[in-house]
């Protein structure tokens, strides 16, 4: 994992202009209430070049010419505050894991930035990432930006994050490792659920039982919030309630994910909660699953994320028009209003252009639906691919989906 790590740094470090540094920080978590944080969640771009998931580090890289220098900042450990809080991580723990020799204390960061600001470098990039005009500057990245304007006008400002992003798009072998693990134990997990629901049950009751699934793996957090939605809830693309009582003859859609060293599973599916299909229920599925697996069947490098949507579209749209559901393609619209699918990686919606072409070691997300709160259905059925060379592995697919096993596998 360390070479991936100074691989990784490598390319970005070379793609430097000259006479430039690099800040990067971990964060920091926020406060929930009073003495109370919120847990700390590590910033994806920072961790991805470092391993380092600690709170309160700093990434400091000069370039000059060929020479090119790397600096890494840590707490100090306390011995007071250890008893309460445990140690912090020592020097050579982090050169072992980030394979950065030179280490400092946190507390000399500001005033070794000062002096460097102050010599001939002319440009300081930073994770500059914010996702609209009216976000609050909230990061220590974007609060450094403004004070660099104020204290040092003539400095330029760059932001990394997109060639950071661009790297973190392609997936390496330990990365993929980490993906495949957590839709393993997502994957018992579903089937946790699958074996002890029963109609009557609350949402959150039959959710329980994935989430003992992912502790009794040492899962330390979910890839998201996990949605589980029966009958009418289904038809609410991000409902997170989970506190309905489900129906005998109703489905429930499940949307879900472990994360493992830092890496999700995104897995949705949809499944009767007396074990059996109705026949519309059964029709409906069946269009969607269909359009599933046309998508996965053009997945392959060269073809575009919009390319795929409009496969999406385009299938659903003709499967709906014979549920008798619309009478006209463009029409699809109003039972089905999201798209194919993301990057998927170290955060669940992960980093990659909406229109990205793909590209081999890609990871995305397959997931079409339709949504009918009118019938008290909404299905979605989502599994992860990984784009090869030539085509792509369904990451998921032993995560059951066809009609009969679900059924078979519900008696």
């Amino acid at each position: 994992m360390i070479e991936n790590l100074k691989e990784r740094r490598r390319k970005l470090n070379y793609s430097l202009d000259d006479k430039s540094i690099m800040v990067l920080f971990s964060g920091v978590a926020p406060y929930k209430s009073r003495d109370e944080k919120y847990p700390f969640t590590p910033n994806k771009n920072f961790l991805y070049l470092t391993g380092l998931n600690k709170e309160n580090m700093v990434l400091l890289v000069k370039k000059d010419g060929e020479k090119i220098s790397e600096t890494l900042y840590i707490e100090k450990d306390d011995p007071q505050m250890a008893k309460w809080m445990g140690h912090k991580m020592s020097e050579e723990e982090a050169k072992k894991i980030s394979g950065i020799e030179e280490v400092k204390f946190v507390e000399n960061f500001k005033n070794d930035l000062g002096r460097v600001l102050s010599q001939k470098y002319e440009r300081i990039y930073l994770d500059l990432e914010k996702q609209g005009w009216d976000d609050p500057v909230t990061t220590v990245s974007l609060e450094m930006a403004k004070k660099i304007r104020e204290k040092y006008p003539s400095m330029r400002i760059k932001n990394i994050y997109h060639q950071i992003a661009d790297l973190r798009t392609i997936k390496d072998k330990k990365e993929i490792e980490n993906i495949k693990h957590a839709i393993t134990i997502t994957k018992n997990g579903i089937y946790n659920m699958l074996k002890h629901m029963k109609p009557g049950m609350k949402e959150n009751e039959i959710e329980a039982f994935f989430d003992f699934v992912l502790k009794q793996n040492a899962v330390k957090d979910y890839a998201f919030k996990t949605i589980a939605a029966s009958g009418k809830n289904a038809a609410i693309l991000h409902y997170e309630d989970n506190n309905a009582e489900t129906k005998d003859g109703d489905m429930i859609l499940f949307d879900l994910g472990a994360q493992w060293d830092n890496y999700s599973a995104d897995i949705s599916r949809t499944f009767p909660l007396n074990g059996k299909f109705t026949e519309r229920q059964r029709e409906v599925y069946s269009v969607v699953l269909e359009t599933m697996k046309e998508v996965e069947k053009n997945a392959k490098p060269g073809v575009s994320m919009k390319e795929l949507h409009e496969i999406s579209k385009n299938k659903l749209a003709k499967g709906a028009i014979e549920l008798g559901l619309i009478e006209k393609e463009e029409d699809i619209f109003e039972y089905y209003f999201h798209s194919i699918g993301h990057f998927m990686g170290m955060d669940t919606h992960d980093v990659g252009a909406r229109d990205a072409v793909l590209k081999p070691g890609m990871v995305i997300t397959n997931e079409p639906g339709l949504y009918i709160p009118e019938e008290n259905i909404g299905v979605r059925i989502e599994d992860d691919l990984l784009i090869t060379e030539d085509g792509c592995e369904n990451l998921s697919k032993d995560i059951i989906k066809e009609i009969d096993e679900i059924e078979n596998f519900m008696k």
